[in-house]
């Protein structure tokens, strides 16, 4: 039978990004501000993004008491703690623990933790992000006292539409 051809690129090399490196920025992708009034973010660091094939690899900081609605990805979608802690759908995980997301899949709500979260994730397509529960994220916000605020500005690669304000209606039969 043999193997398959290689799917080599001559020429083609692996790329390195340094966890101190100034190249690859922090962003803000979501906010909220907290019952104390102060502001809280989901801050992202982007080391990988590509659109053929279609993927991204990321670095998250979720500031302490952070809430992120219950949402999908239009991709599968892994997730690693790194430090910190969180709960998702009041379940606790702390550093090592692991979620994966299949497509099609939605988790949370997620709180950060007291000391916040740090997470490394990987989105296997396209990692723009769904979701079809404002009532679960309504009723999280007013169980913290947080209020949303606006989602900070983003730029995705090649034209991808920002879909994070997108409440996507249930399917037939939900």
């Amino acid at each position: 039978m043999g193997a398959p051809p290689s799917p080599r690129v001559p020429g083609l090399d692996c790329r390195l990004v340094r966890h101190d490196d100034g190249d690859v920025p922090w962003i803000a992708v979501r906010s909220q501000r907290g019952a104390d009034g102060r502001e809280a973010h989901v801050w992202e660091r982007w080391v990988a993004f590509s659109v053929d094939p279609l993927y991204l690899a990321l670095f998250a900081r979720w500031d302490p008491g952070m809430i992120v609605r219950r949402h999908g990805h239009h991709s599968p979608h892994t997730l690693t703690v790194l430090r910190g802690s969180f709960s998702c759908d009041g379940t606790e995980l702390g550093v090592g623990d692991h979620l994966e997301l299949p497509l099609g899949a939605s988790f949370g709500p997620f709180v950060a933790g007291p000391d916040g979260v740090e997470l490394y994730e990987v989105m296997m397509g396209d990692p723009r992000s769904w979701s079809d529960e404002p009532e679960a994220l309504a009723a999280v916000l007013a169980e913290h006292g947080v209020t949303p605020l606006p989602d900070p500005p983003i730029e995705l690669p090649a034209g991808l539409e920002d879909l994070r304000a997108v409440f996507s209606a249930p399917t037939e039969g939900e």
